[in-house]
């Protein structure tokens, strides 16, 4: 079964083919960082308007690679939500036309799912049950997952997530867009040990996060301290450690309550290279093992949402029918609440 995949929930225009029996067939990606960075952040009418661009030629790129025809696709699955609205319509609606006139199903898959499930694309990959540490964009959460659609709570962030408090945090030290990506580089350039931040919430007694105390104490820092491009540094080291710290504690300690041994790390803040080695160090420790994505899937891409979509159509051993050519799109979605439509 081979299942087109596309991802257009935000800046990045991704698509993906995928088979139940060989794999990932071939994926392609392009990312609007350079446009949007004119402005400081994402423009979400640019951002559409980008995606109707770029979403039918990266279509035939992957058909190309794969060797593949539209005749030879089995199903189709698209990001619904959450993301921005105009971004998810436009991906939204190609995959309900395309469903209509090749008369094959079309499938809406949560985004956070995507991530959750993206470390199944590498070997080896982890077996269920697992606990994911999920931090991507504006969400930072820990989840128990039974199998695909069998996904339990632990915890989350009750202010902002880490990457959001990575993007602020770069804003305040007057880095530029993508935020998270250029403090991090920066931070490689610190000192340990020169300024120490709060961990908040690192015993709270609970699963949950919260990371705008910890933008807050950045910028007192800023304030009072002489800066240069040494000390940005050395904020930005300290920084990055308060969230691994937090980010590394809680994920054990959500391993050690469900009594689990394999964490999953997906999202784009699971491309940090200290929190990979503080995490993958802790884990060994205590006889766990840690499952990355690759890197260029941490980031959004075509290809979580065709193997989502292509696990979903197993887990329910059918393909119904044909399109109706009706499709719906949600910018807030609670990954708890998914109920995906087959169309």
């Amino acid at each position: 079964m081979i299942i087109l995949g596309i991802e257009t929930s935000c800046d990045e225009t991704g698509i993906a083919l995928y088979d139940t029996e060989r794999g990932l067939l071939s994926h392609a990606l392009y990312s609007q960082i350079k446009m949007h960075s004119e402005y400081g952040g994402v423009v979400p009418e640019l951002a559409s308007r980008d995606h109707i661009r770029h979403i039918l030629p990266l279509i035939k790129q992957v058909l190309h690679q794969a060797q593949c025809q539209l005749a030879d696709i089995d199903a189709l699955a698209y990001t619904q939500g959450p993301g921005l609205a105009g971004a998810l319509l436009v991906g939204a609606s190609i995959g309900a036309a395309l469903s209509f006139v090749l008369k094959i199903p079309a499938l809406g898959i949560h985004h956070l799912e995507g991530h959750l499930l993206s470390p199944l694309l590498s070997t080896p990959s982890p077996q269920f049950p697992f606990i994911a540490l999920l931090v991507s964009g504006g969400h930072t959460q820990l989840m128990q997952v039974d199998g695909v659609g069998q996904y339990q709570l632990l915890g989350e962030t009750v202010d902002d997530a880490a990457g959001e408090a990575f993007d602020k945090t770069a804003k305040l030290l007057g880095l530029g867009y993508p935020g998270g990506a250029a403090l991090s580089k920066l931070a490689e350039q610190g000192r340990p040990g020169q300024f120490r931040l709060p961990c908040p919430m690192l015993n709270s007694g609970d699963l949950n996060f919260s990371f705008s105390g910890l933008k807050t104490a950045v910028l007192t820092l800023i304030n009072k301290s002489e800066m240069n491009a040494q000390v940005r540094a050395d904020i930005a080291l300290a920084f990055q450690e308060a969230v691994v710290t937090v980010l590394t504690e809680k994920s054990l300690a959500a391993l050690s309550s469900a009594d689990l041994d394999r964490l999953v790390v997906a999202g784009g803040v699971g491309a940090n290279r200290l929190l990979r080695q503080h995490l993958t160090k802790k884990a060994t420790s205590i006889g766990a093992t840690v499952f990355y994505p690759q890197l260029e899937f941490c980031t959004d891409n075509g290809a979580m949402i065709a193997l989502a979509g292509a696990l979903r159509f197993q887990a329910a051993n059918k393909l119904d029918g044909a399109s109706t050519g009706s499709f719906t799109v949600q910018a807030r979605w609670e990954l708890s609440q998914t109920i995906h439509n087959e169309q």
